[in-house]
């Protein structure tokens, strides 16, 4: 019968601006084999920061609608360059928000809450940005699968399912015991594996990069509609940043686990962006209180727990499953805080000084993990040229099962 198929799977992890750090690495990768991101790698994934990248490095040439546009080292250029206009400097935007929060519990007053902008960065030029990468293209013209992760946190779009023994008179419908007025987790894809495909949703990658990239408190959420083919209909969606639910993990298994055929073998490389969780001394949780955990003072504690816990309780799971054929390209930017020219964890810092300690962030990963990365760019340069041979060879199997049925 046929060879073992075997399928690459890359997540780039959010960040904002720490998205520089991937940039780097997958423009190494495509330096030291002579290839493009599109040409190695099967399906992309990854919210936020992580998404634009994906997008990017599967928009169609002009010229040649068979190979990507843009090269890893293009978007490295693009953050270094855009980033200081997405995020421009504003020593102020923390205090309209506090401002804005107080007004919004207290005072009620119409013009202050304009004037305050609720503390959001202006989402224009970043709008403008990924006009000028993207153009007009839908997530269905990508070279190869895709899938942009994003929370709606407004749940009337829910495709509601009565459950075995509801009527009519039951007072609240539910689709797997969600209720449908709760937000929930969306994954816009463009699938180009064989099993259990759906048509792709006739959506710009605008308008998914910029729902999938509205981080809380830094972008206001984006709201943008779908044509939905398998169900013929217009869906309206408001969202925020995919990194509120997503992780390789699940990633793995809630969008990609079910389009791929029994047997594959998966290479997954994991792309991060710089781990960001602290540890928190008992006593110092106790002393927060209830504002004290959400609390930007205290670094978010809450909030940045919820972020990871998922990841950190499937990821050992996930690396028996995988074995060496997960690639992890990551480390801690905790145990780097207060060193000479570290890099700044906020995901909104472009200054120069920081665009250059990312870039060495990048750097010391791959020194690091040296040999990893060796046995990656092989196995990545190897399964690509075996692809068309395989590929050959699965359909002419195929034809022959088809016939035997």
């Amino acid at each position: 019968m046929s060879e073992q198929k075997t399928v690459v799977v890359l997540f780039n992890y959010g960040g904002g601006m720490r998205g520089l750090i991937p940039a780097h690495i997958m423009a190494k990768i495509e330096e030291k084999t002579g290839l493009r991101m599109a040409e190695m790698v099967d399906i992309f994934t990854g919210p936020s920061t992580g998404a634009i990248l994906n997008a990017a490095l599967n928009i169609p040439h002009d010229r040649d609608p068979t190979r990507p546009k843009f090269r890893a080292r293009h978007m490295v250029r693009f953050y270094e360059r855009e980033g200081i206009n997405i995020f421009p400097p504003d020593r102020f935007r923390d205090f309209r928000g506090f401002v804005h929060d107080f007004n919004n519990r207290t005072m009620k007053i119409g013009q202050l809450q304009k004037l305050m902008q609720h503390g959001h960065y202006n989402p224009a030029y970043l709008s403008k940005c990924l006009k000028d990468l993207y153009g007009d293209r839908k997530l269905s013209e990508t070279l190869k699968s895709l899938v942009i992760p994003v929370y709606n946190i407004d749940g009337e779009q829910l495709e509601l399912v009565e459950e075995a023994g509801e009527t009519p008179d039951t007072p609240v419908h539910t689709q797997n015991n969600f209720m449908d007025r709760g937000g929930h987790a969306v994954w816009l894809k463009n699938i180009q594996q064989r099993r259990n495909q759906r048509k792709t949703p006739d959506v710009s990658l605008r308008d998914a990069i910029l729902a999938s990239t509205a981080a809380p408190t830094y972008f206001p959420c984006h709201h943008f509609k779908a044509e939905c083919p398998h169900t013929q209909t217009t869906k309206h969606y408001s969202g925020i940043d995919g990194s509120i639910f997503d992780n390789p993990c699940i990633s793995y298994h809630g969008a990609i686990r079910q389009h791929l055929d029994a047997g594959t073998r998966v290479i997954m490389i994991l792309l991060g962006t710089g781990y960001t969780l602290r540890s928190i001394k008992k006593e110092d949780w106790n002393s927060y209180g209830g504002l004290g955990v959400v609390d930007p003072v205290n670094d978010l504690p809450l909030i940045n727990i919820l972020f990871h816990a998922p990841e950190s309780a499937l990821i050992e799971s996930f690396r028996q499953e995988l074995g060496d054929d997960l690639f992890v390209f990551n480390k801690s930017l905790v145990a780097e805080v207060g060193k000479p020219d570290a890099v700044n964890m906020a995901i909104d810092d472009a200054s120069d000084g920081n665009l250059k300690s990312l870039s060495n962030f990048s750097d010391t990963i791959l020194e690091e993990q040296s040999d990893d990365f060796d046995r990656l760019c092989n196995i990545l340069v190897q399964n690509r040229d075996e692809t068309p041979a395989k590929e050959s060879l699965w359909n002419k199997t195929r034809s022959i099962l088809q016939k035997v049925s």
